[in-house]
């Protein structure tokens, strides 16, 4: 590892091993996350999936329990309801692909519905103020998969603190990342005490739950990931600066290109530049982004095979039919992400290939 502050970040934790009982790392970061973001809490956890079966759990989601969850969505997202016993439910997109639909929504709200869970895909964050007013109607809790969105804001809140608990994923690639990890954020004091109980074998005590009184599970954050993590949120404000560079670099290269319409901000949001976004208007769009993928322009359907998530053959068992504008709206969609690798002349050459493909596009 060569001579570095994060070097030296973990080396420090690295150091006090080993202590089985070790949490000073993990509780210094917590509280930088509590105040960087603007919430009262933050729970640190292995991953971000375990984010989300954490989140769950805090909650009070479990065995019989539906959960609601938008069809624009990674597997990932369905994977955790699953992993916390209950069962996902999923709900078409909105008007122009944009959030979720409302009216599914509440057809969809049952007696066995507890949480409905909000996807920020790209670090995009639609509807996120109407699916929040639905919830405080119905009284069921409002969980924010984030994973993609630290630092984008709506309406001046960051993303993952508008429902009642945010869940974050520290993987690589992630503008604060630390390799495999994530976090959740709350102003909620239960859940958060709830959600630090269950991720440590309930070896803590939480609101009506003492300590070693119900099963957990092992999600800890290491103490070096945690060091590291610190290190990283230090550097946060740069680091989101230079992904928005990045994705406004890519636009104004490409744009306009036809066949790609740039799909712009809700109103109020800022994005953090997890990914330029388009929609692809091209005929076959689904072919036209693995040819671009092939090219070595990333993406998430034609790198990573994004599909709407009740067509994933892994969720075949919870799909109820068909959502038509869920569907339409992952297979239109070229989300180009970055990372801080890459460099001006890679992010041009990206523009080049997409314009000169898109106009040759004949499939």
């Amino acid at each position: 590892m060569p001579e570095s502050a994060d070097h030296w970040a973990m080396a420090a934790a690295v150091g006090r091993m080993p202590n089985p009982s070790g949490y000073q790392e993990v509780t210094a970061l917590e509280e930088e996350l509590a105040a960087a973001f603007g919430v009262r809490r933050a729970v640190a956890v292995s991953s971000g999936t375990a984010a989300i079966v954490t989140a769950l759990a805090a909650c009070g989601v479990g065995v019989g329990d539906e959960v609601l969850v938008p069809a624009v969505t990674v597997v990932m997202t369905a994977a955790a309801v699953v992993a916390a016993g209950a069962r996902p439910v999923f709900v078409d997109a909105g008007a122009d692909g944009r959030g979720l639909d409302l009216t599914d929504l509440s057809a969809k709200t049952g007696p066995a519905t507890k949480a409905v869970i909000a996807v920020h895909l790209a670090g995009r964050i639609d509807g996120i103020h109407d699916v929040a007013a639905y919830t405080r109607t119905t009284g069921l809790r409002l969980i924010e998969d984030a994973c993609q969105a630290q630092g984008t804001t709506t309406r001046g809140r960051a993303a993952g603190t508008v429902g009642d608990i945010g869940c974050f994923s520290l993987k690589d690639g992630k503008i604060i990342a630390c390799g495999e990890g994530g976090y959740l954020l709350t102003d909620d004091d239960a859940l958060a005490d709830r959600a630090a109980a269950y991720r440590t074998h309930w070896q803590s005590p939480a609101p009506g739950a003492p300590a070693g009184s119900r099963l957990g599970v092992n999600y800890r954050l290491a103490e070096p990931l945690a060091a590291l993590t610190r290190h990283q949120l230090a550097r946060f404000p740069d680091a989101l600066a230079l992904r928005r560079r990045q994705a406004a670099a890519l636009h104004h290269a490409v744009d306009p290109t036809l066949g790609l319409e740039p799909v712009a901000p809700a109103d109020g949001e800022v994005p953090n530049g997890y990914s330029a976004l388009w929609r692809l208007t091209l005929p076959e769009p689904r072919a036209f982004a693995a040819h671009l993928a092939s090219l070595g322009v990333p993406n998430s359907v034609g790198t990573h095979r994004l599909t709407a998530a009740h067509l994933h053959p892994a969720c075949s068992g919870y799909a109820t039919g068909d959502l038509p504008r869920a569907r339409a709206t992952v297979d239109t969609l070229l989300a180009v992400p970055f990372t801080e690798h890459n460099t001006e002349q890679a992010i041009e050459q990206w523009a080049l290939t997409i314009r000169q493909e898109a106009a040759a596009w004949k499939s």
